[in-house]
Order: structure tokens, then sequence, then C-alpha cells
């Protein structure tokens, strides 16, 4: 997994002139519990870095409509 990973951001970082942290953690989410704290997390990332004042004002986000 580690080098398909390393492989998919060497070529992303060619293709779009982006340079990527040195390493990478993957986790496996084994309840919905965990997988909801990760999600909450990541939304909360551009509030953290200044960009947006709350998380549904990033409008770089995909959200899956329910039924």
């Amino acid at each position: 997994m580690g080098g398909v990973i390393a492989e998919w951001k060497r070529f992303i970082a060619r293709t779009v002139s982006i340079r990527w942290q040195r390493d990478f953690f993957d986790h496996r989410l084994r309840k919905e519990e965990d997988f909801c704290a990760k999600e909450d997390y990541i939304r909360m990332n551009p509030v953290r870095a200044g960009l947006v004042s709350k998380p549904e004002d990033w409008p770089h986000v995909w959200m899956p409509t329910a039924g």
C-alpha cells in the first residue's frame, strides 16, 4: 500500500506542481465514530487555517445526499 500511495503522490506532485508532506499516516476506520471524528477533523482544516469561519463555508467539499 505504501508503494502505491508513494507513486500516486509522485504523479500528482508532477502533474499539478504541489508538495506533499514527507510521510502519511494510514488509519483503518473500524467504527462509525472513528469515521465521524476523522471527517470532522478534515472539515475543520480550512477553519484552523483561517480560510473560512465555519466548515460549511468552505466551497471545496463534496457532501453526498442521503437517500
